[in-house]
């Protein structure tokens, strides 16, 4: 795992080295282990490197032997040993044992094609001098990240935005519309960005430039059209599914450091951790999170888990003042609005991974989603259910037993209920009616946006431009597997893998992988039929089959419990933050103007009282905290006309990111740098 950044001047102006290096300081925590410069007249490439495979030769910026292709990569390729030996027989000569140079030539052989070969998490950049061509790819599920601009003639792209921002000629302005859908679906639609002209390469998607035109292409796409629907051996549905895992496990094992893994107490966590202990002789160090309140915390089942397994576990702990304490810092890693704290004790984690000495942690993020274990799959289930019949009074009372653990949800009477879980005539044909209610109430959110701001999104129909993305076919899908794909391509890449995973991993310079995610287990498991991934309410039932005796009984079978964290109150109880204070002050708000002052003192002193509840305070104070937070952090600093004699392209490398102050010190790490 790494970083990557690089510009290609379009008007073939020389790039200038110390431009490459502002953009990789920004990014350091990425790679710090090594790091590395390539310039080529208008081309140039940067790598901060976190060493995991090749230790001794991996450097990059890496290049063939001719030096006719050069390549700065992001992640790991597991099926580079295989791929090695092929090139191998086909009279390529390779000088290191880097997955790197297999990609090198691989594209020799292959050229854009070459992605097909590859079974990793990835984001690289290949610069063609013969055919003057850069050359971009994002691995298939968006595990890594990629992000691009165009300012002042030149293509400039790194592995985090704030590497872009530290050329002056970047514009640092909001994008309304993303932070709208971030109110709407909790991520931005790729390829918008939080920001205006900073673009996100999309998952499966590679990207050309050449003679000045940029393409881009999609390589892959999730696809539930194939799904079987034949279930006549569900042990033979099993067996297979197994045996992806369990090579998908183990090629996540390969690495010349130590790896270890995160143990949750839950289904996924546990499976991953149990195919290491069983299929492989890895020595096996497990890491995990508990919480003081017990809505939150999974401990009892990690430690039945410990003893049956046997590991060598260690768990941080994690309280409300440590997600305040944490928040800014988590904010600058992941670069966009959250609605959630859920990344804060995963960034909290990470760090006690790296200070155990590890960089590698196998995860089980990718199950939900691809096995069918999110309870928004449930709750669209059960919504069908009531919609076949929408005067009974028995299929509403399904929801209050889906959602326990939300009081107010309980007291409520069926007619709220059939409004807000939309059971209603026509509902059902939507192409998004899975997750209906948790846009709608997502959106309810919006109500504290400035008057302002209102008047500018107005107009723009967010469900058209998602509309507009999705697949031929998926009208004709199983509901069941709409609401997937919606998961697997939006929430997935867009917050579990980025906010919750790469950002807050990476900010400790830690690498996730994530065998559920294997492009073969994802292939497969989209022809899974529906009722074998939920059998009636029975999440991940073909999951649970593959479990049989190799996990505790009592994991097995547990009702799944949502990932959360401690929320609004975080920031209210306990220790007090100055930040929380200045960045929510009414004058704070007015100056920013992305919110109503008034709405949001409202909301504070409900906090402030003990009278905030429920799930749409928590998300407001959490969304208008992290976005003003955002805009502190990302404030432009630049001032050109203290240098409007210098020509453009040496006028980018003048930038200097803002630092919010003393609070947060990733920020001050990253300007030191």
């Amino acid at each position: 795992m790494c970083g990557i950044a690089g510009i290609l001047d379009l008007s073939d102006r020389r790039v200038e080295p110390s431009l490459l290096i502002r953009m990789i300081e920004r990014i350091r925590h990425r790679g710090p282990d090594d790091w590395g410069i390539y310039t080529d007249k208008q081309v140039g490439l940067a790598h901060a490197r976190l060493s995991i495979i090749d230790l001794a030769s991996g450097q990059q910026p890496m290049h063939n032997e001719d030096k006719s292709l050069s390549i700065v990569f992001n992640g790991e390729i597991f099926n580079y040993i295989e791929l090695r030996q092929d090139l191998l027989r086909r009279g390529h000569k390779l000088r290191t044992q880097s997955d790197t140079e297999v990609i090198l030539h691989l594209y020799e052989e292959a050229g854009e094609e070459c992605v097909r070969h590859l079974n990793g998490q990835w984001a690289f950049a290949i610069w063609d001098s013969k055919n003057e061509t850069l050359f971009l790819s994002r691995d298939r599920l968006g595990v890594r990240p990629l992000f691009y601009a165009i300012a002042d003639q030149a293509f400039f792209f790194g592995s985090e935005i704030k590497s872009i921002f530290a050329l002056s000629n970047v514009p640092r302005e909001i994008d309304l519309v993303a932070l709208d859908q971030i109110f709407t679906f909790w991520v931005t639609i790729p390829p918008r960005s939080i920001f205006k002209g900073i673009l996100e390469l999309p998952p499966g998607h590679s990207l050309t430039v050449r003679q000045r035109n940029t393409t881009v292409k999609r390589y892959w796409a999730l696809d539930y059209a194939a799904h079987n629907e034949d279930v006549t051996d569900e042990q033979e549905y099993a067996r297979e599914l197994l045996d992806l895992l369990v090579d998908a496990t183990r090629i996540r094992l390969r690495s010349d450091v130590p790896v270890g893994a995160y143990l949750s107490g839950g289904l996924d966590s546990t499976v991953i951790s149990a195919l290491i202990k069983k299929f492989t002789d890895t020595r096996l160090k497990t890491f995990s999170v508990t919480f003081d309140d017990p809505q939150f915390d999974e401990s009892s089942y990690q430690q039945e888990v410990v003893r049956f397994l046997g590991t060598d576990h260690q768990a941080v702990h994690c309280t409300s003042e440590d997600v305040a304490r944490v928040f800014p810092e988590v904010i600058w890693h992941t670069e966009k609005p959250l609605l959630r704290t859920a990344p804060a004790p995963l960034f909290i984690l990470s760090s006690l991974v790296r200070q155990q000495g590890y960089k590698v942690v196998l995860t089980g993020e990718g199950s939900d989603e691809m096995l069918g274990g999110y309870d928004i799959f449930k709750e669209a289930k059960i919504r069908r259910f009531w919609a076949a019949h929408p005067e009974s009074k028995i299929r509403p009372l399904l929801l209050k037993r889906l959602y326990p653990y939300l009081q107010n949800l309980q007291v409520q009477s069926a007619d709220y209920l059939k409004a807000f879980f939309h059971v209603r005539a026509g509902e059902t044909q939507s192409e998004f009616f899975s997750h209906q209610p948790r846009w709608a109430l997502t959106s309810k959110l919006k109500l504290f946006f400035s008057d302002a701001v209102k008047s500018e999104i107005r107009l723009h129909d967010n469900y058209s431009e998602l509309r507009e993305l999705l697949p031929p076919g998926y009208s004709s899908w199983d509901g069941f597997c709409q609401a997937q794909y919606l998961e697997a391509s939006y929430l997935l890449p867009g917050y579990i893998l980025s906010s919750q995973g790469d950002r807050v991993a990476m900010a400790h310079s830690v690498e996730g992988r994530f065998p559920f995610l294997d492009y073969r287990v994802v292939e497969f498991a989209s022809r899974i039929p529906p009722r074998l991934k939920m059998k009636v309410l029975n999440e991940k039932y073909l999951l649970k089959c593959c479990a049989q005796g190799l996990i505790p009984r009592a994991v097995q079978a547990r009702s799944k419990q949502p990932y959360r964290a401690p929320e609004g109150k975080s920031f209210f109880n306990g220790v007090r933050h100055d930040y929380v204070d200045e960045l929510l002050s009414p004058e704070r708000i007015e100056r920013d103007g992305i919110f109503s002052a008034s709405a949001v003192s409202a909301l504070t002193d409900k906090f402030k009282t003990g009278n905030a509840i429920g799930i749409k305070d928590n998300m407001a104070l959490v969304g208008i905290l992290s976005t003003q937070i955002l805009i502190d952090q990302f404030r432009p600093c630049f001032h050109p006309e203290n240098s409007t004699n210098l020509p453009a392209i040496q006028r980018l490398g003048q930038a200097v990111l803002c630092s919010p102050s003393a609070r947060s010190s990733a920020l001050e790490r990253a300007v030191r740098l």
